[in-house]
Formats: structure tokens, C-alpha cells, sequence
């Protein structure tokens, strides 16, 4: 059993998960998705929908340094709360 290394996103409800997967089983990139479904994926097997549009079921945690989605990576850095509103 793989060891899971959760990495919890500051402020927002999103974080990286893995699709486009290689030949090895290794993604190549991570988009970030709501993280309350990212259990119920894991566990479920069901899509989850990442903040780009790309639907996929989670398999992998991403590791520090692993590659990001530039679309979503755009829209997270957008996201971020900039006020008490």
C-alpha cells in the first residue's frame, strides 16, 4: 500500500491531482480539484473535475516539485482570497 502524503492547500478548496499518466503509471501532470471530493474519488472511483474542466478519478498524491497545470494553476492563483468578504 502506497503511502498517501496529503498536502493541504492555504485558503482555498483545491489542490493538485494526477491525470495524463505515462506509460509507468506516473502522471505527468497535476490539476488542482475541490479537495472534499478528492476522498470520495480516491475511495469511490468517482471523476472528479479539475479547476481546467479535465474529468478524471484520483490515483495519485502529488509529490513537492511534481508539474502543475498551467490552466489550472492560472485560475487557482486567480482564486485566492484577497479580502474578509
Amino acid at each position: 500500500m502506497d503511502d498517501m502524503a496529503t498536502q493541504v492547500l492555504p485558503d482555498v478548496e483545491t489542490r493538485p491531482e494526477g491525470t495524463d499518466t505515462t506509460g509507468n503509471d506516473e502522471p505527468t501532470m497535476f490539476h488542482y480539484v475541490k479537495k472534499n471530493k478528492i476522498a470520495e474519488s480516491a475511495v469511490l472511483g468517482n471523476l472528479v473535475v479539475a479547476l481546467c474542466g479535465e474529468t478524471f478519478p484520483v490515483t495519485k498524491s502529488p509529490k513537492p516539485g511534481s508539474p502543475v497545470c498551467p490552466d489550472c494553476k492560472k485560475i487557482y492563483e486567480s482564486l485566492r482570497p484577497g479580502g474578509d468578504d
